[in-house]
């Protein structure tokens, strides 16, 4: 199938900025799944996974019996395919998957595990294979139902529609709006010129008033880049320009665009045009405007269309299409997948799992397709190979880091849920290189108090029963909160860096300590405490049970027996001691570098 030459026309709300919000999911989406629990092969062994590497992974987990706890699915990431299509369809790369992948299915299958595979909503996938969905969202849905698998993790390298990692950083002309200098608006006894910089009103963030060879102007209407740290995931993440128009009566009009183009970050090609917003939003553009000679040589576009109601109009001069775009493709993809379930009604489901790093900020539209979105950029850039297990951080420059993929994902829980999906952190690093065992168990708290998937990442034939790094993983405990029934990710209650707004506040500075309450399906709470800081804190932290109850009332299974209980049992995640405490305050005297505490507290 040829590659279409530009992005998909959206006829369905469903798809549109405006109705993000509005709960609605796409035929075939899934709710009220659990965090997905298992194996991916990437940092382990990046695109040197073969078949009988898999295999030993899949025995294994059997044989350490984390299949028991809940780690069921085994994926297979990047480098599994031939580089090109055979015939148009998806083929396995033969020196490494002999057997097929039907094989494997039935062989993980065999052992009581769930087969996962792993593809791009781009033209290539990122190691560089030409074996993208783009453009086959349907024969390869059907490929996928008739290898039997039962998860994907979809990447988004070499895009067609946004400048994202491999591709064209041209394409930026279809995430930007073209620099606006003003409009014109004429029609039924409305003639009215209006200067962008003055006369126009800057909604939501990214957008800005800048002048350039003597030319006031509008730039940077798009969405933010979410692949890097550099910005808070809460919020308005995106830009519009927007002026008022008022008619006397209702009537069709011409409006005319003063601007100029260019194809990189803040000026771009693209326009939406609207008036009113939510299901009241009416589109008269939605395309590329002619390219200019610059991106401050400002010209007058062609009339465009739209209509005016009587008295205040809201006109919208807006891109969300890299938002937009994304979802569609994903969107074409699990339509893909509800097609080919007609052909096999014995075949129910497919985990999704968005891998496209946050750039498109998919905490905002993520719900509507998938079962996780990944919010950043990879934890970790040297994964191993032959023998080497790769590398991970506690921290670093960019998002290679357990403590950086924390730190955006702690304050995102207001996106997820049962009824939604999971932020994705990433694949854990526990077992590689650079991690001790403190930074690893910290590492698996946080990642099952966010309601992070729990995807190890390791060579499992490092582990044995008994050693730290299976203690760890196999925490019954720590797990049975991630997979909590109901489903409700921990909140950041408190922070030594931030006590006003400890919830929402982006913080990167990691000399500080944060407190996380979690809602528990039996009225219990799960209290974790966590230093950041690679040093010890041996400052008292202290919560009681009205500052839970602040941030959690409305999330609880049972918020007054929380408050009224004359005493609650307290036990320690890690070591299963309880105390009773009858105070209703919660406090440590000072953490370890790097060290968690997380506590179990069920009011009697």
């Amino acid at each position: 199938m040829k590659l279409s030459e530009r992005p998909m026309e959206i006829t369905d709300k469903t798809f549109r900025f405006d109705a993000f919000k509005d709960g609605s999911v796409v035929p075939g989406k899934k709710c009220g799944r659990l965090p997905a629990m298992g194996w991916n092969s990437w940092n382990a062994f990046g695109s040197g996974n073969t078949e009988v590497l898999t295999k030993a992974m899949a025995e294994k987990m059997v044989e350490l019996g984390l299949d028991k706890l809940g780690y069921k699915y085994v994926v297979l990431d990047d480098g599994c395919y031939k580089s090109e299509r055979v015939n148009g369809l998806l083929s396995n790369e033969e020196e490494k998957f002999p057997s097929g992948f039907k094989a494997l299915a039935d062989f993980l299958h065999s052992k009581g595990l769930k087969f996962g595979m792993y593809n791009d909503i781009g033209s290539n996938l990122c190691a560089g294979a030409a074996v993208g969905t783009c453009g086959h969202e349907a024969e390869d849905a059907e490929t996928y139902i008739n290898w039997d698998i039962d998860f994907i993790k979809v990447d988004n390298c070499y895009y067609l529609w946004d400048n994202a990692t491999f591709s064209n950083a041209e394409n930026a002309k279809y995430t930007y709006a073209p620099a606006i200098k003003g409009i014109r608006v004429e029609g039924a006894g409305i003639i009215v010129s209006l200067d962008a910089a003055n006369e126009g009103t800057l909604f939501g963030n990214g957008a800005c008033i800048c002048e350039e060879d003597g030319k006031s102007f509008v730039k940077g209407i798009g969405t933010f880049d979410g692949t890097g740290p550099d910005n808070t995931p809460v919020g308005i993440l995106s830009s519009e320009l927007r002026f008022t128009i008022t008619a006397d009566d209702e009537c069709d009009a011409d409006l005319y665009v003063e601007y100029a183009t260019g194809k990189e970050p803040e000026v771009g090609c693209w326009l939406e045009v609207a008036t009113g917003e939510g299901d009241n939003a009416k589109f008269f553009y939605d395309d590329l405007l002619p390219e200019t000679e610059s991106k401050t040589s400002f010209t007058e576009s062609a009339p465009i269309k739209i209509h005016l109601a009587k008295g205040e109009n809201i006109l919208r001069l807006m891109n969300h299409r890299r938002q937009e775009n994304t979802l569609c493709s994903y969107a074409e993809l699990v339509k893909g997948f509800e097609e080919a379930f007609k052909k096999r009604p014995d075949k129910k489901e497919i985990i999704l799992s968005i891998c496209e790093w946050g750039k498109t900020q998919p905490q905002n539209w993520g719900y509507k397709v998938g079962d996780s979105w990944r919010i950043l950029n990879d934890i970790t850039f040297q994964v191993g190979a032959d023998g080497n297990p790769g590398r991970g951080n506690w921290a670093g420059d960019y998002t290679t880091g357990v403590t950086n993929q924390y730190n955006k994902a702690v304050i995102m829980d207001e996106f997820a849920g049962l009824e939604k999906g999971w932020n994705d952190p990433d694949m854990m690093m526990i077992g590689m290189d650079g991690l001790d065992e403190t930074m690893c168990r910290s590492h698996m708290a946080m990642w099952c108090m966010i309601n992070s998937p729990l995807m190890l990442g390791l060579d499992l034939r490092r582990v044995e029963k008994g050693d730290w790094i299976y203690n760890i993983i196999s925490n019954k405990n720590l797990i049975a909160l991630n997979q909590d029934p109901l489903g409700v990710q921990a909140k950041r209650i408190y922070s030594t860096f931030e006590t006003e707004n400890p919830d929402t506040v982006y913080l990167r500075d990691n000399k500080r300590v944060d407190v996380l309450a979690k809602p528990l399906d039996d009225g219990s709470i799960a209290l974790g405490f966590f230093n950041l800081d690679l040093e010890d804190n041996n400052e008292k932290i202290t919560v009681d049970k009205n500052h839970i109850l602040k941030f959690l009332r409305g999330k609880m299974k049972d918020a007054d027996a929380f408050e009224n209980a004359k005493a609650y049992t307290v036990t320690d995640m890690w070591n299963e001691e309880s105390f009773v405490n009858e105070t209703g305050i919660f406090e440590i005297s000072g953490i370890n570098a790097c060290d968690n505490t997380v506590w179990r507290i069920k009011p009697q």
